[in-house]
């Protein structure tokens, strides 16, 4: 049975707290739970993810998951539990972390929400992405999940009845001293690292936070030792997006740019059930197939054009949910992923989204994945079982890395295959 259970609340996200762990040679699984489940799934392997899928419900279905879940670990002798939280805030961070105490018994809970390496930090108990307060930028426009309050105490407050207790990157560490969900400043990897040592792993049996403060638990709980070496099996880069983050815009835009070939889906590609066992859709698949065998790096871009949201004007008139909109358009993308993957794409596979991910993954029948390592930050090499083959593929979530980065990874891969190939 597992040391460690994680639970997370999206598919990306189970990747990138889940190689934390993979980094320092813990053998680490991510598998989708599944719906009701009341058991921890058997595994030897040392870390497990459980991703229950809960930043789209509602409140009260996101803790019966969680309480589920956590549940379930406690059943099963599981002798560390850890809830990852997205950390831009989104989702329901408060009635999860409320689930994990409940289920666990526990009457007091750290939570550090910080990731500094993504500049993604918490000061006086404001949380900050890129020098701005988290509901003031991008991630306060999202139109599934906004974030609509920076201030996390207000945040939690509306979800829990917990008692809150804010730890300022000014104070004294101290440890738990007080019932409460404990949220701590972090503005630096320094900081994470002194809370970690400071509370030390016994109070951190039951913690919350994301992969930037998953790296300084699996620093605590793993010794070092040699992470599997890997090679990405395919030096041109096929990216499926179904982000519509700006940060994955602007990354999409400063791609094509440069060279790579763009097929932006319109809206009966991206909303039409019967579209990709269509002609068209199969006439689609076969140019990207050829594509990708000439060695062109790719993006589909479920993206509307810029300053054009056809998209949602379509589901006003058709009296379509956000949320059946968001659903439909990760299971077109995950349709167009395994035609692709049963034609032999020639490519590495790079999937943006939480949901795009995880709706490839059923597409093909897949639900447990295996994190390798980090290419960059926020952007995970795992590798996954198809059709008896092992099968190479890179996630990352839609708001992470910087303009340049689909260029860098194509660059990374390109630079791989070279050394592999003896050049």
């Amino acid at each position: 049975m597992s040391k460690l259970l994680i639970i997370a609340d999206d598919f990306t996200g189970a990747l990138d707290t889940g190689v934390q762990f993979a980094a320092r040679g813990a053998s680490t699984q991510v598998r989708m739970a599944p719906a009701g489940a009341d058991a921890v799934p058997a595994t030897d392997t040392e870390v497990l993810v459980l991703d229950v899928a809960t930043r789209h419900v509602p409140p009260d279905q996101a803790y019966a998951s969680v309480y589920r879940a956590a549940k379930a670990a406690v059943k099963a002798g599981i002798t560390y539990l850890y809830k990852k939280t997205d950390s831009a805030l989104r989702g329901n961070i408060g009635s999860e972390l409320s689930a994990l105490m409940d289920a666990t018994q526990t009457d007091r809970l750290a939570f550090v929400p910080a990731y500094p390496r993504m500049d993604r930090v918490t000061r006086n108990g404001i949380h900050w992405v890129e020098g701005m307060p988290v509901a003031d930028g991008v991630f306060g426009r999202d139109p599934f999940t906004p974030v609509i309050r920076s201030d996390i105490y207000g945040l939690l407050a509306a979800q829990t009845n917990k008692p809150i207790v804010l730890h300022r990157e000014s104070d004294r560490i101290t440890c738990l001293e007080s019932p409460g969900i404990h949220v701590f400043d972090a503005g630096s990897d320094a900081t994470l690292t002194a809370i970690a040592d400071r509370l030390g792993a016994d109070a951190l049996r039951v913690s919350a936070g994301c992969a930037g403060f998953a790296a300084e638990l699996a620093r605590l709980l793993i010794p070092q030792r040699t992470p599997q070496s890997v090679l990405p099996d395919r030096s041109n880069l096929f990216v499926l997006c179904g982000s519509i983050n700006p940060v994955t815009r602007h990354q999409i835009d400063q791609a094509t740019a440069n060279g790579f070939i763009r097929f932006r889906l319109g809206i009966d590609q991206k909303l039409d059930p019967d579209w990709p066992d269509s002609a068209a859709g199969r006439a689609m698949v076969d140019r990207l197939l050829v594509i990708a065998r000439i060695g062109r790096s790719c993006i589909v871009d479920a993206n509307d054009p810029d300053g054009i949201p056809e998209t949602l004007h379509w589901a006003e008139r058709h009296a379509w949910p956000i949320e059946q909109v968001r659903q439909q358009i990760a299971a077109q993308l995950g349709k167009l992923g395994k035609r692709l993957l049963e034609g032999g794409l020639d490519a590495t596979l790079l999937c943006t989204g939480g949901d795009t991910l995880q709706a490839l993954l059923r597409s093909v029948d897949v639900r447990t994945i295996t994190p390798l390592c980090e290419r960059s930050v926020g952007v995970v090499l795992a590798s996954l079982t198809l059709g008896g083959h092992n099968r190479f593929i890179l996630s990352k979530s839609g708001g992470f890395g910087p303009p340049d980065l689909f260029l860098n990874l194509a660059d990374q891969l390109s630079a791989a295959q070279h050394d592999f190939d003896g050049g």
